[in-house]
């Protein structure tokens, strides 16, 4: 099958949707299909099954900063790289954004999925556009939702429905990944950890900071490590006066961070919003770290209400200081914390996952973007039929 994957956001700047895409187009390469994706990027050295459309524009989006292309020589090169790849089907993401997902969709003739990342409770943007962009997205053959939060927010701004298959991970990776001896957890020294932007505020970093030291009180021997881009220097001050027991990272590559993750005794996920999966929660439940997470709607799917992790009151940080002292009191209930999340881990492999997305694929093949509606409905009574199998 020639696949064609679309890209919004910049390759120079990874993020979620980029590990989702690369990770996607790797399983698909691996099957033996055919794969090429369009994204923007200047900077970055793309795989030789990438393409660019150029720089991108920094814009404020969701909390964030979302670096987009668009503009008429954009929408050119859009238009030929969908002409020279001939596809059977195009797979475009984050299609309502002003991007080249949405170009692509706009220009394409071929069979179209759209997988929606995005979890947010209001959006003026999107709620202005969303009488434009609704003959758009009745383009789309079928309709991908990494989670419910992400499915809300579609259904509520743009309508329709969509199939919920999350982002996948590649858990055997963190299984077997070895921990580093300078971030290893021991008896005396359990390591607890962050990973983030540390001057993106809805990451949570001043609540997981504000936690310190009321654990350090009760754990006098707890290491704490931070790692992610920002600098973030009213935190790093207020942390000072903890001593050696926190440590900033920086910026840390894949392979560093499978190890800190596999060594680690709990990964906390402090976040207060706008997040509509949560990726590294299941990173850490596949390395065998227990996890300690915000009640946000995607972390609680992730963890099953409780029963794959702990889970506490968003942006609460003493309950927060409350649930890792009692987790850490308690080492043989957290190890069994940590087993339920290592088994919850495996529906999220990319195995599974891509077993369902080309399951998609094959749907809509034969079809062509239109405002019918029928095919995503066959689409969900399909794959929510084999969800019930998967996770039983």
């Amino acid at each position: 099958m020639k696949i064609g994957i679309v890209c919004p956001y910049s390759w120079d700047v990874p993020g979620g949707v980029q590990f989702h895409i690369r990770d996607l187009a790797g399983e698909l390469l691996g099957r033996g299909h055919s794969v090429s994706v369009l994204t923007p990027s200047s900077t970055a050295v793309l795989p030789e099954w990438a393409t660019s459309v150029g720089p991108a524009v920094p814009i404020r989006f969701n909390g964030s900063v979302a670096r987009l292309s668009f503009g008429p020589r954009v929408s050119m090169r859009t238009r030929r790289w969908l002409d020279e790849g001939q596809f059977d089907v195009l797979h475009v993401h984050e299609p309502t954004v002003p991007s080249i997902s949405m170009l692509a969709l706009m220009s394409t003739d071929v069979p179209t999925v759209g997988t929606f990342h995005s979890a947010m409770d209001r959006s003026y943007a999107r709620e202005m556009t969303a009488g434009v962009v609704r003959p758009l997205m009745e383009r789309l053959s079928a309709r991908i939702a990494v989670s419910e939060e992400a499915r809300r927010t579609l259904v509520e701004h743009h309508g329709g429905d969509a199939v919920i298959i999350p982002n996948g991970v590649r858990t055997d990776v963190f299984r077997g990944a070895t921990p580093l001896s300078d971030w290893a957890s021991t008896p005396e020294r359990p390591v607890i950890v962050f990973l983030g932007r540390l001057d993106e505020p809805r990451k949570g970093l001043p609540v997981f900071a504000a936690a310190i030291p009321r654990v350090l009180e009760a754990v006098p021997g707890a290491r704490f490590l931070i790692a992610g881009r920002g600098v973030a220097e009213d935190v790093r001050a207020d942390l000072g006066l903890v001593g050696g027991s926190v440590e900033f990272l920086g910026e840390i590559t894949d392979d560093q961070k499978e190890s800190l993750l596999r060594g680690a005794t709990i990964y906390v996920a402090p976040q207060t919003g706008g997040e509509s999966f949560g990726i590294v929660l299941v990173e850490a439940m596949a390395a065998g770290c227990a996890v300690v997470a915000s009640e946000l709607e995607a972390f609680r799917a992730v963890l099953a209400d409780g029963a794959a992790g702990i889970l506490f009151p968003i942006g609460d940080d003493l309950a927060l200081s409350e649930a890792l002292i009692s987790a850490l009191g308690d080492r043989d209930a957290l190890a069994a914390i940590a087993r339920a999340g290592q088994r919850a881990s495996s529906r999220y492999d990319w195995g599974v996952v891509t077993d369902r997305i080309l399951a998609v694929y094959q749907a809509v093949l034969g079809t062509a973007p239109s405002a019918d509606s029928g095919l995503t409905a066959s689409v969900l009574g399909l794959l929510r039929g084999g969800a019930r199998r998967n996770t039983t």
